[in-house]
């Protein structure tokens, strides 16, 4: 096997994870055409999975991945979910159908990829934060809804893609909606969804690792694709999210933005889902195809402690009306 690092292309990736990836069943959400979860899916495509479900808010976008992947990869399945993750019905009905089918009985991998960044105030149709439901609630409810087919896999895994943006914001457990938008700051609550994705990676490892189910949060790098296409002025958002890190004394306020290309931006997806040596680091957040290193990479405690994990996991619970005990 080649040895990774974070200049690791997804190529490399998948050759080496190949017999991990063949015959599996994986469902991936946010796979319209430029995106990261787009470009995992066409890459892993390359080494025969069984199916790829590729679930997104736009049938004719999933279905331009879906065809890209069947102009290249004939014989690979693929299933399209349409599931709007900002909306609880949404993603009870996307649920639904995919437990519903009784040729896959059980889902391999679960990537939680699609998400919404820095966006303007607003609420779901439900009441919370854009953001929040977007990023956090839909994907919580989606994975805990389907998985008794995740658990009847013979190793499975749930990835959280989350970010370095972690470090902007903990979990505003009292104020998740930021007093109505009266002291809203996009920044800050992009940062708490992202501490949000690593800690429900810590619940569910702490919750289902006796049924053999391993999860993992990541952070890809900053790679410049659609997520960033509703901000008008870019040089202007960074130096906001700039000003803001540097009123927090994090190191990023004083770098200068280190994007990387596709070919390695999916690279730590592909690592986080299907590395066969990542057992002994359930629940761990993972950065550049290792585990992060809190002593040299940006991990702030707030989205490492088990006690603000298993705090989110009840606050979930509340905000969808649904409990969901392992």
């Amino acid at each position: 096997m080649s040895p990774i690092d974070k200049n690791t292309p997804a190529q490399v990736l998948v050759h080496n994870y190949a017999s991990h990836i063949k015959g599996k069943v994986i469902l991936t959400t946010g796979v319209s055409p430029g995106s990261l979860g787009s470009y995992f899916v066409q890459s892993i495509a390359a080494a025969e999975p069984r199916c790829l479900i590729l679930a997104g808010r736009n049938r004719s976008k999933i279905q331009q991945t879906a065809d890209e992947i069947k102009a290249s990869h004939p014989s690979v399945e693929t299933r399209l979910v349409e599931i709007d993750l900002a909306s609880f019905e949404s993603v009870r009905q996307a649920a639904a159908e995919i437990n519903s089918w009784p040729d896959i009985p059980a889902i391999d991998v679960v990537v939680n990829n699609a998400a919404i960044m820095a966006t303007e105030y607003a609420l779901s149709r439900e009441g919370v934060e854009s953001q929040f439901a977007t990023n956090h609630l839909g994907p919580f409810l989606l994975t805990n809804l389907i998985m008794g087919k995740v658990l009847a896999a013979r190793s499975p895994r749930v990835v959280m893609v989350t970010s370095d943006g972690h470090r902007l914001s903990g979990i505003r457990f009292t104020d998740y909606n930021f007093d109505n938008g009266k002291v809203y700051n996009r920044w800050l609550a992009y940062g708490q969804t992202k501490t949000a994705n690593m800690l429900m990676a810590i619940a569910l490892a702490e919750k289902l690792a006796a049924r053999n189910l391993l999860a993992f949060s990541l952070h890809p790098g900053v790679i410049f694709t659609n997520i960033a296409s509703h901000l008008e002025d870019l040089d202007s958002s960074f130096k906001e999210l700039g000003a803001l890190d540097r009123a927090q004394g994090n190191p990023e306020g004083w770098k200068g933005l280190d994007p990387k290309p596709l070919e390695t931006g999916v690279s730590t997806h592909i690592y986080a889902a299907f590395d066969p040596d990542l057992a002994e680091h359930n629940g761990k957040y993972l950065i550049d195809c290792h585990v992060a290193d809190p002593w040299v990479d940006t991990v702030k405690p707030w989205a490492t402690s088990p006690i603000e994990a298993e705090r989110l996991w009840k606050l979930s619970e509340e905000l969808v009306g649904e409990k969901f005990t392992y």
